[in-house]
C-alpha cells in the first residue's frame, strides 16, 4: 500500500518460511508468535537487518536483487539467497530486532516547510526550530531543501535535495521572511550522519526498491553535515520540560510520524507542556506546533496541523501520505 512491491514479496515469503519452520523462524525464535503489532514491527526490523547486510557488502549474492545497490528484484531469484543470509547471519539479524527503524524520511520536510513559512509570514520573527523524535535531524535543514509545486519552486536553486511535486493545492507563503537561527533535535537514539555506521542505519531502513527516497536521504545527509545543528538524547517530554521561549523569536516545535511511539502518559505530558509554554507566549515570543501525525481518517492521509500561541489556535493546513509527498495544502 505504501509503494514497495519488493517488501510485499519479501515479507510474504518470510511469513511462509516461518510457517514451514525455515530460517526466518530460527532468527525470530520465540518472537515469531507475538501479537499483530509486534509481528509488524519485527518484520520491518528484520527486513532492515537484511538490507544492512547488503549495504555493508556482507551478502554479495543477495545484493544482485536489491535495487538500492544496483540490483534487480525478483522474488524467485532472490529467495534462495535470502535463506542463505538468514542462516549465515542469524546472530547479527537477531540483534537487528532490537533496533527501532529510523528512516528520517526527507519527504516529510515538505509538511514542515509549509508550517514554518506560515509562522514566518504571520509573525515575521526569526525561527528556533525544535524537533522531537528527530532521528538524525535531517529535516531540521528544511530551508536548505528545494520544493516544487504547480505554482513554482521554493528553496535554494543549488540544493542537493530537490523534491519535485512536493506541494499541491494552495501554495504556502513562499515570500515569507524565513530565517532559522537555531536547529535542535531530540531523540531517544539520535544518529550522527558524520558516522558511516549511522548513515548506513538510515539507509538500511529505507525500503530498497524506493530508490528516489534513498537518493533524497543520501543528499540530505550531505547537507546536514554542512549545517550547524544540535542533537540531544532525550525523551520528548524531557526535551520540552527544558525548553523555554525566547524573546524576539518564534519557537517552532515539530514532529512527524513519531506520536504512536509515545505512551499515553508521555503524550499527555507533551501536550500539557506545550499548553504551559503557550501560556507564556506573546507577540514577540511566539510558540508554534507543527505536526504530521495519523488520525482516524480512512483514506490513509495524515493531517498537517499548525497551532500557534498566543491564543493556541489549531488549524489543519493540509494533508500528506505517511512518507510526506505530496502535501496537499488546504489552508
Amino acid at each position: 500500500m505504501l509503494g514497495s512491491p519488493m517488501y510485499a514479496d519479501l515479507l510474504g515469503a518470510m511469513a511462509e518460511d516461518i510457517a514451514r519452520g525455515g530460517p526466518t523462524r530460527d532468527v525470530l525464535d520465540t518472537l515469531a508468535g507475538g501479537d499483530a503489532d509486534d509481528r509488524g514491527r519485527l518484520a520491518l526490523r528484520l527486513a532492515g537487518g537484511l538490507h544492512r547486510l547488503v549495504l555493508a557488502g556482507d551478502a554479495p549474492e543477495l545484493a544482485r536483487s536489491y535495487p538500492s545497490v544496483g540490483g534487480v528484484w525478483d522474488v524467485d531469484a532472490a529467495w534462495p539467497h535470502v535463506r542463505e543470509a538468514l542462516a549465515a547471519h542469524r546472530e547479527s539479524l537477531r540483534a537487528s530486532l532490537d533496533q527501532a527503524p529510523q528512516t528520517n524520511e526527507i519527504g516529510r520536510s515538505a509538511a514542515l516547510a509549509g508550517g514554518v513559512l506560515r509562522v514566518a509570514d504571520r509573525f515575521a520573527l526569526p525561527v528556533r526550530l525544535i524537533e522531537i523524535g528527530a532521528s538524525a535531524g535531517l529535516n531540521l535543514c528544511v530551508d536548505r531543501f528545494r520544493f516544487g509545486s504547480p505554482s513554482g519552486w521554493w528553496g535554494p536553486v543549488d540544493s542537493r535535495v530537490v523534491l519535485s511535486g512536493a506541494w499541491e493545492g494552495l501554495s504556502p507563503p513562499v515570500d515569507a521572511p524565513l530565517e532559522i537561527v537555531e536547529r535542535t533535535g531530540y531523540d531517544i537514539a539520535p544518529l550522527d550522519v558524520g558516522r558511516e555506521e549511522d548513515r548506513r542505519t538510515l539507509e538500511a531502513y529505507t525500503w530498497p526498491d524506493m530508490t528516489e527516497r534513498l537518493a533524497r536521504l543520501r543528499a540530505a545527509t550531505a547537507v546536514a553535515q554542512e549545517v550547524p545543528l544540535t542533537l540531544e538524547r532525550r525523551n520528548a517530554d524531557e526535551a520540552l520540560d527544558a525548553l523555554e521561549l525566547v524573546g524576539g523569536t518564534a519557537t517552532v516545535v515539530w514532529h512527524s510520524v513519531m506520536w504512536p511511539y509515545l505512551d499515553d502518559a508521555e503524550q499527555q505530558r507533551v501536550e500539557e507542556r506545550l499548553e504551559a509554554l503557550g501560556a507564556t507566549a506573546g507577540p514577540d515570543r511566539v510558540l508554534a506546533h507543527v505536526r504530521l501525525e495519523a488520525d482516524d481518517r480512512p483514506e490513509g492521509r495524515y493531517p498537517v496541523t499548525l497551532t500557534t500561541w498566543p491564543f493556541g489556535e489549531a488549524t489543519v493546513i493540509g494533508s500528506a501520505p505517511p512518507h510526506g509527498l505530496p502535501v496537499t495544502w488546504t489552508a
